[in-house]
């Protein structure tokens, strides 16, 4: 099929785009200095107070030896103290790595290895989990700058410097540690253009400006916490810092503290409606919500119908990946949708699908997805190799996801490593998990494939809504007639909770080792989760 772009001029949305990610609140600063720019509960800094501060902090973290060109880690969950740190890493051109408190030790290892870490600092005031990595890496609490109770560790004295680049579309603003839900993390670099760029496209679409005010509950230590905490301040707005998420603390949120903008995956308003139901609540309140945007896994309709029900406004699906900084497309603001369609391309984004041969498709057709764009990742750090099996000569990125396009308008069909090959027939583990979502009674589930006397088998795990007592045999019989023979799964497991990221995104390939051990009735890894399960003959 023909590349398809989008129709608004790029270049006039970048005019006055900055040349680093710090340098998103100068233009506020000049507009209105004391307009409030970051928000966590007890504090709020001022623009003015954000731009004077992260030049104060960046001061000290010279003196604590980092570098231009240096990796620096920041173990954090979402605070001002994170937002800080993070521009005062892009101050001194070092890298900023920013990493959920959350990781296992082996995790956090990898990546400190991996990247050459010159330092690793913890936010040890925040969360308890940092303050355990602290301790364990021997990091001393210290002040820096404003900022309190800072876990500063050991300096690697072998760590060496990348070279700086003066042009923002070469030099790395961060180091983006993948969540590895296909295998081993890999380190996306994305330039200080690639998260501006991509950051002001959404902003444009979603019609932002400085009365938004953002709830930020997604992890800016994943692309989307941090491309939304830039486009909030590059548009004057205000960000809502939120460490952990909380339903109950969300729908207060909305209701009382002018919240405009809500981000989620689907899990993240599926426990909203879960909050109001065992609450008691009569109807969660909108407040000043004019936007809820969704993305980060598929979006079962049942569940879309609800949201909007609920408050009264159009759910938005969006779509993008990591080392697209991370946005490709979005359903307008202007132009919402009543099916599970991720929207149109975003200003400055291509695209194209191609065969799993690298054939083009006839127009509507399913294949991989392309895309080009200034978005696009420099490539995976310290591996040539695998940037070359994903980015072309031509700078076509390879997403690895099955998709198609009606006109304009994307729809996300699959991943090509999770198709499964049942009988010779291909089945997209989504449209099977779109109708097991369907159900009632499941809050959230995944589909998976296991190899099995020379076929593939569909295995489904689902999630129930807490005090159900929905049973695989129901499930079964719910899907019997939804889905052709070869579609339907082999079993369904019921998990009292499905192994997940801290963005919500469902960790399959943890599922799909949990089949491996040949003979088990219940998935070893999974044990202590484990409710039932039941085999079709």
């Amino acid at each position: 099929m023909a590349e398809l772009s989008e129709a608004i001029n790029l270049d006039e949305i970048a005019v006055g785009l900055p040349r680093r990610i710090h340098d998103v609140t100068a233009m506020q600063v000049a507009k209105a200095a004391d307009r409030i720019a970051l928000v966590e509960d007890g504090a709020s800094w001022s623009y003015r107070d954000l731009d004077q501060r992260v030049s104060e902090i960046a001061a000290v973290l010279s003196s604590l030896g980092i570098r231009a060109g240096d990796r620096m880690v920041i173990v954090s969950e979402n605070c001002i103290a994170l937002a800080a740190l993070l521009f005062a890493t892009s101050r001194l051109d070092a890298w900023a790595i920013v990493a959920n408190p959350r990781l296992s030790a082996r995790e956090l290892d990898e990546i400190r290895d991996h990247s050459g870490a010159r330092r690793m600092f913890f936010a040890s005031g925040v969360s308890r989990e940092a303050a355990a990595h602290a301790s364990r890496y021997g990091a001393q609490n210290r002040q820096i700058g404003v900022l309190l109770e800072i876990g500063v560790g050991p300096l690697s004295e072998s760590a060496t410097v990348e070279p700086v680049e003066a042009e923002p579309a070469k030099q790395v603003a961060v180091l983006i540690y993948t969540s590895g839900t296909t295998g081993t993390p890999k380190g996306v670099m994305l330039s200080h253009e690639s998260l501006l760029i991509s950051a002001k496209a959404t902003a444009h679409v979603r019609k932002m400006d400085h009365n938004d005010n953002i709830y930020l509950v997604l992890p800016i230590s994943h692309i989307v916490g941090i491309s939304l905490l830039i486009m909030t301040l590059m548009v004057g707005g205000t960000v809502r810092m939120v460490s952990k998420f909380d339903p109950a603390a969300t729908a207060r949120a909305i209701g009382e503290e002018g919240v405009t903008i809500l981000n989620g995956v689907p899990a993240t308003y599926q426990r909203l409606l879960e909050y109001k139901s065992v609450s008691g609540v009569k109807r969660l309140s909108r407040g000043a919500l004019r936007l809820m945007t969704v993305a980060g896994a598929p979006l079962d309709l049942n569940l879309k119908s609800r949201v909007e029900k609920e408050f009264g406004l159009p759910l938005l699906n969006g779509y993008g990946i990591t080392e697209c900084s991370p946005g490709i497309s979005g359903v307008r603001f202007d132009a919402p949708r009543s099916d599970q369609a991720v929207g149109t391309l975003l200003p400055g984004v291509e695209a194209r699908v191609r065969t799993l041969d690298g054939f083009p498709t006839a127009r509507g057709e399913v294949g991989e997805l392309h895309v080009r764009g200034r978005n696009v990742m420099l490539g995976y750090y310290r591996a040539p190799e695998l940037t070359a099996e994903v980015i072309d000569s031509m700078g076509w990125f390879n997403t690895g996801d099955i998709a198609r396009f009606d006109g304009d308008c994307l729809y996300i069909v699959g991943r090509t490593k999770e198709m499964i090959i049942r009988s010779g027939f291909n089945v997209y583990p989504a449209e099977v998990e779109a109708v097991l979502s369907s159900h009632k009674d499941v809050v959230q589930c995944a589909v998976v494939g296991r190899v099995i006397d020379g076929n593939e088998e569909i295995v489904g795990f689902v999630q129930r809504l807490p005090g159900s007592q929905v049973t695989p045999e129901n499930l079964m019989t719910f899907i019997r007639f939804q889905l052709t023979s070869y579609k339907r799964p082999s079993k369904i497991i019921i998990l009292d909770a499905l192994p997940a990221t801290s963005t919500g995104k469902i960790l399959k390939h943890k599922l799909a080792e949990s089949l491996q051990a040949e003979g088990s009735r219940v998935p070893p890894a999974l044990t202590a989760d484990f409710t039932q399960t039941m085999y079709l003959t």
